[in-house]
């Protein structure tokens, strides 16, 4: 079973965009874990994003990971210690994992995700 990493942005999408990431991403990889980087719990808690705290609701369905590290950084720790693909829509995090070799998943066209093997 694949594990998928999930950023700030990615709990934020099904409140922002009306996705459902569970049923989106079983789409694409079938049966997967979903974890998040605990530090992202307290980005959320200090987001002003008027669906903060639904995504931190979420966010409670799924395993939490510790990390060392804060923000974009937390979520490369975690994917690489659990050899994992990061879902996220962040371009500059996306980067990053890119020149890192980590699989990403992202959102297209504003309704499906897609798969990018490196």
């Amino acid at each position: 079973m694949q594990t998928v990493v999930l950023d700030t942005n990615a709990l934020l999408m099904p409140f922002e965009l009306g996705l459902n990431l569970d049923i989106m991403v079983r789409n694409v990889l079938g049966d997967a874990r979903m974890v998040i980087p605990e530090p992202l719990l307290g980005e959320l808690e200090a987001s002003r994003s008027k669906h903060a705290k639904a995504a931190l609701g979420l966010a409670g369905k799924y395993e939490r990971i510790a990390t060392t590290a804060r923000g974009d950084d937390a979520v490369i720790e975690a994917a690489l210690a659990v050899e994992g693909i990061v879902l996220t829509n962040d371009r500059e995090l996306r980067r990053r994992l890119r020149g890192l070799g980590v699989p990403l998943l992202f959102l297209r066209s504003g309704n499906h995700l897609v798969l990018e093997e490196l």
